[in-house]
Order: structure tokens, then C-alpha cells, then sequence
């Protein structure tokens, strides 16, 4: 048996070696495609307005109140409905409770931090420990969205604002205010269309089915992927009479797409794929009854789990533990890094650090990376000149809402594009609480040039699996 020696010399090469792969992999032509690639999507306007339109009433409200650095406190809770897009109603109001929650714990952090009168370097580590924190709590409910780079960017705002205990409280009450408002924008669609993430799920099964037809190698794990996805989906969904009734109607035509994919596997006919994707359209219609046939009687719905019971024991999942240390680490050296280099906000550079080591996989991570920095180049062009232009409040807050609505459409087709449109809002939204200049634009690109780099490298150095593995499980 090799001893432990021999073990950590035959270990290092290796890992050099994967790290070296890895940064190379990060500059590589493959990287920058896949960071410009503009990805297809659907169902993505319906999101969209129900975050600007939350946004929207709390930088109304703040503007009417006169408290226009509240309001973009407030606004930034109300992105809670920016997160777990498309989950099943129920589902969702567990998820966005937490997202509401943590929204909540970070201004109140960022509030002590300000009040405490804690050094840069101090908020670094403070909020950096807090960003890894609630990496793993988003990664164990499994709830998609910005991530917490919004945590943090909130966390920030209640720094620059609170010098009192009073301060402290305005911004705590601010930030409930508006992840209630996020809560309740997310939520409504259920009162009229209370299916409408099951049909939805079910319709993008079909097309997943009706795919395997077309021109070109078929792939039938991901049409039965999406198949068993869209069964859970209607599962949780299952509320009330009409609800569990049309929940049967669903898993019928889900039974018919799985009898469906056996054809198509066992003797190549795709005449069944075509009949049951035929039903798609009609699933996609904003309306609260739909018209589908079915031929079998459905099977029984499946039991799913709690998902506060799944988090709360995915909590100690040793892949989710370790990603949130590296990204704690990652956050806490990007700020230091850029503070070491006098540059003027260098908790931007760890929310840089932050976003791009969101990324499901190494290779994700260094195209976030990429996005995020040319998003920022081009969204801090914008800025400057909105910022010249001196915008009064109510012109700010129209900017600012049409930008988030742009963010929210584009966030599912490509990050740089996102960042384009992100990255003026924040600035905007800086200086609701603040006068700020068009020399901001420049410390946003520069702290985030550091943000992304030290993101990269300790992705890269941590790194233990191939690049396009998942870095958490």
C-alpha cells in the first residue's frame, strides 16, 4: 500500500494540473461562446412584469412617503418575487418565505455593521461569511434566481444608510415591506390560475417528447427527465376539488407521453409523439380551464416530500457546505484584493466574486465570469450617462423598473445581456440614497474586473471534479 506520502505526491500533480486545465479552460474560445450565447426561452414576460410591478409600488410608495433611500431598501425586498420562478404555488410560497426571510436577516446584518460603525475590512468578512451562509441555504431549498448577490447588495444598502438604532429599524420595517409586496406579486397568478405551473411544466414535457420526432439523435433521458419533473410539479400543485381533478387530467397526458417515448424506443414511430404534443399549445393559454382529451384513466399522483423538510435536511450536504465556504472565501479575498487596491467600493468586487461563483459548473462559473464583466463594461457606459443626465426621482424610478423588467426577460437567455441592463439599475438605485457621479461607472467596472478574476482563480484552485461537473450537490 502506497503511504500517505506517496498519496500527497501523486494528489498534488494532479490537482495542479486540474486547476492548470481549468484556468486555461477560463480564457479558452469554448468559455467566451458560451458566455455570448443567447439561449432560447419561454414563459418569461408573465415573471417579468410581476418583479417590476412590485418594484414599482415600493419606489412609488417610498417616493409619496419622501423617503426615497428607504424606497430603493424597499425595492430590493420586493425582488423576492425575482426568485423560484415557475415552482407550483404552494411550493412557492415556502421558497420565497425563505428568500423573504434572508432578504430580512441580511439588511439586519448590514444595519448592526452600519450602526457598529464596522471597518471595510470587518464588512467584508461579516458579509462575505453571510453571502457563503446563504449559498448553502439557497442551494438546499433548491431555489433558482439572482442569488445571494442580492442578499448582499441589500446587506450593502443597510450599511451605507443606518448610523442609529433608528435607522436600524427603517430599514428592517423598509425591507419587509417590500418582500411582502414581492411575496404577494409572485403568489397572485394562484388565485387565477392556481395549475398554472403544473400546465406549464406538462407543456414543456410535451415538447421534450414531441422533440425525440425531429430530424437528428433523439434524447429520451431528458424528454423523461422533464416528464417526471412535470409529474411532481402537478403533484404539488393538486389543491381543491378542480385542482386535484385537473391534476388527473394532467398525468393522463403525461401517462400518454411516456407510452409515447416506449414507442418511439421500441420501433422508431414518432406518430404518438405527434398526438400527444399536439396538446401543448392549449396548455400554454392564461386561462383558468383548458380543454384536453385523455385516453387513459390517470395513475395516482405521486407523494412529494416538503420541500421545508428537504432543505432543512440538504442542509448538512457536504457538497453544499464546501461550496459555501468557497464562496465565502472567494467574496472575502475579492474585497480585500480591491480594497489593497484603493479602489473605492471593494464590496462590489466580492458581490463580483459572488455571482460568478454561482455557476452550476466550473465551465458556468467562467462564463458568468465573462458575462458579468462585459455586462458591466457596457451596463456602466449606460450608467454614466443616465447618472450625467441628472434624472429627478420619478425619472430614476422609471428607469429603473423598465431596466428590471429588461433583466428579468433577459435573465434566462444570457447573463451579459442581463448585466447590461442590471448594472445602470444599481447604480440608479445607489443614488436614490446618495448623490453620485458618472465616475461611479467606472469604480462598478474596475471592482468588478477584481470580482470576477478572483472569482475564477479560486473556482479553479478548489476545484475537484471536471469543469463541467457539478460543483454542489
Amino acid at each position: 500500500m502506497p503511504d500517505s506520502l506517496t498519496l500527497t505526491l501523486t494528489t498534488r500533480p494532479g490537482h495542479l494540473r486540474r486547476t492548470g486545465e481549468a484556468l486555461a479552460h477560463a480564457t479558452s474560445a469554448d468559455a467566451w461562446r458560451g458566455a455570448l450565447e443567447v439561449r432560447a426561452a419561454d414563459a418569461t414576460v408573465a415573471p417579468a412584469v410581476r418583479v417590476g410591478i412590485a418594484a414599482a409600488v415600493t419606489l412609488v410608495a417610498g417616493g409619496l412617503l419622501g423617503q426615497p433611500a428607504l424606497a430603493g431598501i424597499a425595492a430590493l425586498g420586493a425582488l423576492t418575487a425575482a426568485f423560484a420562478r415557475h415552482e407550483p404555488y404552494p411550493r412557492l410560497a415556502a421558497k420565497l418565505a425563505v428568500v423573504a426571510g434572508s432578504l430580512v436577516s441580511f439588511v439586519v446584518l448590514g444595519a448592526v455593521a452600519g450602526v457598529a460603525g464596522l471597518t471595510t475590512g470587518w464588512q467584508i468578512v461579516l458579509l462575505s461569511s453571510a453571502a457563503g451562509l446563504a449559498s448553502l441555504v439557497l442551494g438546499a431549498f433548491r431555489i433558482t434566481g439572482p442569488g445571494a448577490v442580492i442578499f448582499v447588495f441589500a446587506a450593502m444598502a443597510a450599511v451605507g444608510y443606518s448610523h442609529t438604532a433608528a435607522d436600524l429599524t427603517a430599514v428592517t420595517l423598509a425591507v419587509m415591506a417590500g418582500a411582502l409586496v414581492g411575496w404577494v406579486a409572485a403568489l397572485t397568478p394562484a388565485a387565477f390560475v392556481p395549475m398554472g405551473a403544473a400546465r406549464l411544466a406538462t407543456a414543456r414535457a410535451l415538447a421534450a417528447v414531441a422533440r425525440l420526432g425531429e430530424p437528428g439523435p433523439g434524447d429520451p433521458a431528458a424528454a423523461r427527465g422533464a416528464l417526471a419533473h412535470a409529474r411532481e410539479v402537478v403533484a404539488v400543485s393538486a389543491r381543491g376539488e378542480h385542482g386535484v381533478a385537473h391534476a388527473h387530467d394532467l398525468t393522463a397526458l403525461l401517462a400518454d407521453a411516456d407510452l409515447a417515448v416506449e414507442r418511439w424506443l421500441i420501433d422508431g414511430d414518432t406518430d404518438p409523439l405527434h398526438q400527444v404534443a399536439v396538446h401543448e399549445q392549449e396548455l400554454r393559454k392564461v386561462k383558468r380551464h383548458i380543454s384536453t382529451s385523455r385516453r387513459f384513466d390517470a395513475p395516482e399522483l405521486p407523494l412529494v416530500e416538503g420541500v421545508l423538510a428537504t432543505g432543512a435536511r440538504r442542509l448538512r450536504a457536504r457538497g453544499l457546505l464546501v461550496n459555501g465556504a468557497r464562496i465565502a472565501a472567494a467574496s472575502a479575498l475579492a474585497g480585500w484584493v480591491a480594497a489593497a487596491a484603493g479602489l473605492g467600493h471593494p464590496l462590489w468586487a466580492s458581490l463580483g466574486a459572488i455571482a460568478a461563483m454561482q455557476g452550476l459548473t466550473f465551465s458556468h462559473t467562467a462564463q458568468r465570469a465573462i458575462a458579468r464583466l462585459l455586462g458591466n463594461v457596457g451596463g456602466a457606459v449606460i450608467a454614466a450617462l443616465l447618472i450625467a443626465a441628472a434624472p429627478n426621482y420619478w425619472q430614476a424610478v422609471v428607469v429603473i423598473v423598465a431596466l428590471q423588467v429588461v433583466a428579468e426577460l433577459l435573465v434566462v437567455r444570457n447573463y451579459a445581456l442581463t448585466s447590461l441592463a442590471v448594472t445602470p439599475m444599481a447604480l440608479l438605485m445607489v443614488g436614490l440614497g446618495t448623490p453620485v457621479t458618472p465616475d461611479i461607472a467606472v469604480d462598478r467596472v474596475l471592482d468588478t474586473l477584481v470580482g470576477a478574476v478572483v472569482g475564477v482563480v479560486v473556482a479553479a484552485v478548489t476545484l475537484r471534479r471536471p469543469v463541467d461537473s457539478p460543483t454542489a450537490d
